[in-house]
This record gives C-alpha cells, structure tokens and sequence, in this order.
C-alpha cells in the first residue's frame, strides 16, 4: 500500500488581497495629495515670479524714462533762464503800455507753466537716498495747508488736519512734504467747485501713516491701475507726474501708496512709511 503524501499547509505569512489593496489605495491617495500640493506649489511661484518680472519691467521702463525725462528738463531749464530774463527786460520797456503788458503777462505765465514741467520732470527722476530725522507731523501738514491757503479759499474748499499735535514722523521731512503736496493738488483738481479735504497721519511701532482725503468723484476702475504710470492723467492739463512722484519717494523710504474710494465718496491716498529696523529695535 502506497503511502499517501502530507497536504500542503497553507502559508500564514502569504498577504492578504484586501490589504494589498487598501495598501495600495493608500499609497495613491498620498501620492495624489503630494501631487496637488506640488501644482500648488509651481502655481504659487509661478504668479510670485510673474509679479517679479513685471515688476522688474517696471523698473527698467522707469529708468529710462527717467533718463530721457533729466536730459529734457536740463536742456528746457537752460533755454528757459534767458527767456525769463528777456521777458523781465521787455517789461521793464514797456512799463508805461498797460496794453502791451498784458501780452507780456500771458508769456511770464507760460513760462511759469514751463518751469513748473521742468521741476517735475527733475523731481521725477531725482534718485537720492532719503535724510532720516525727526520732524513733526502735525507741522508738517499744516505748512502744507498754510501753502495753499489762497487756493482753497478761491475754490471753496474746506481743510480738516487730524494729527496729534505731539506725534513725531521719522523720515525725510522735504521728500513726503512734496508727497503731501502733490495729493493735496491731486485733491483739488477733483473738486473744482468746492468740497472737503481731510488729512489724516498717525504714527505707530511700524511707522507713519498719512492719508489725504477728498470729496470729489472718486477714482473709476479703469484709471486705478494706471495711477501712478508716469505721464498718465485724465485732466486737460498736467504732466501726469505727481503721483508717480509720490510712489518714487514712498518707494525711496521701502514704504507704499494706496488709493482706495471712499464710501461716502470721493478718494482717499494713504503714504505708508516703515520705521527702520534698527529705530522699531530700540
């Protein structure tokens, strides 16, 4: 009788099908959440470059205009020294021919225009580093006002200045002084019959913070994004530079400008500037 071989045991240690499996859904599940964040990932740096380029363009376009804007108001400014001294001449001739002198007035005009042009094409493209120090705010402002007090009274346009008279700004008095200038006429060409301008300023642990208010008619969607594009205005007149000055200087301080319409009406810009490190560390 032949003897019968021993049956196989099955093998214990052999993986089972639903684990393999779960296993291997697992595995995909991780490898598809890897995915998405990697895509996440390239999309992020993809739009943070993209910002760096175009700011980067920005930049270059900038200064070349910037170096064609210095060599125009150079070459205008010393053509304009003799014809401001001729035109003193010719009034000084002519001091007894009213008539005349209303010719002579007109051209004086013109050429005030034409010096005002020159300064802004020369402010435009002054690269200088800012002259730190303290100064106060609220004085500040006011000189400002006190400037154009026959302007506001001739349009009709009320001033309110909300500045704590203690409050002391840390930054290049002369450079945000013309910042404050240039919105403050900005202001005015919005409200030619008349409104209310409101500046506000505050200091903090970040910085200062000057916001020039207006109730004119606000900004419209399709000039926001082009504010501060050197040579862009909506008025008949005007070198469309001031605010592109203003966010050169803004920028000079590593600080911003922003715009934004306000609910009541009327545009509201705000001049941030950063305390530097080593003042927010002490």
């Amino acid at each position: 009788m032949t003897a019968s071989l021993p049956l196989a045991e099955p093998a214990h240690d052999s993986p089972d099908l639903a684990a393999v499996l779960a296993a291997w859904d697992e595995a995909t599940q991780r490898l598809h959440a890897s995915h998405e964040t990697l895509r996440a990932e390239v999309r992020r740096l993809s739009d943070e470059l993209a910002v760096k380029n175009k700011e980067l363009a920005r930049k270059n376009r900038l200064a070349d205009l910037g170096q064609m804007a210095s060599h125009v108001a150079h070459e205008v400014r010393n053509s304009l020294m003799p014809l401001t001294l001729y035109s003193s001449l010719l009034r000084r001739r002519l001091a007894g021919d009213a008539d005349t002198l209303s010719f002579v007035d007109k051209i004086d005009s013109g050429l005030t225009a034409l010096e005002a042009t020159v300064n802004d094409l020369l402010n435009f493209t002054r690269d200088r580093d800012p002259q730190w120090r303290s100064f106060s705010l609220h004085g500040l402002l006011q000189d400002v006002c006190e400037s154009l007090k026959p302007q506001f009274a001739a349009q009709g346009v009320s001033v309110e200045v909300d500045a704590p008279p203690d409050a002391l700004g840390f930054a290049d008095a002369d450079m945000l002084r013309r910042c404050v200038l240039n919105l403050m006429l900005n202001a005015l060409d919005a409200m030619p019959e008349g409104g209310q301008l409101v500046l506000t300023a505050c200091t903090g642990s970040e910085g200062l913070d000057i916001e020039v208010a207006d109730s004119g008619p606000g900004i419209s969607p399709d000039d926001e994004e082009r504010l501060f594009e050197p040579f862009f205005t909506t008025k008949s007149e005007g070198t469309g530079l001031g605010l592109a000055i203003v966010q050169r200087i803004a920028e000079a301080h590593r600080g911003r400008v922003c715009v934004r319409n306000c609910p009541e009406g009327g545009a509201a810009f705000t001049i941030h500037i950063p305390r530097p490190a080593e003042r927010r560390a002490a």
